[in-house]
């Protein structure tokens, strides 16, 4: 849990700036919140690559 450590970041403003930034531009700063992103997209086109999946194998097994 969760103590309540000092932040040299938050007390200059660069964690606030840093989020105005990324909001801004919308693209995360952080690795984690860029993977979150790109997850979300990604399950998104899911869909779209089973079903172009299926295609092509069927597609090579009428060839045959």
């Amino acid at each position: 849990m969760n103590r309540g450590g000092f932040s040299w970041n938050r007390l200059l403003g660069i964690s606030a700036a840093k989020s105005r930034l990324s909001r801004q531009i919308g693209i995360p700063l952080t690795r984690s919140g860029r993977q979150r992103k790109m997850g979300a997209a990604m399950g998104c086109l899911l869909p779209v690559v089973v079903l172009l999946a299926l295609g092509v194998a069927a597609a090579v097994a009428a060839a045959r």
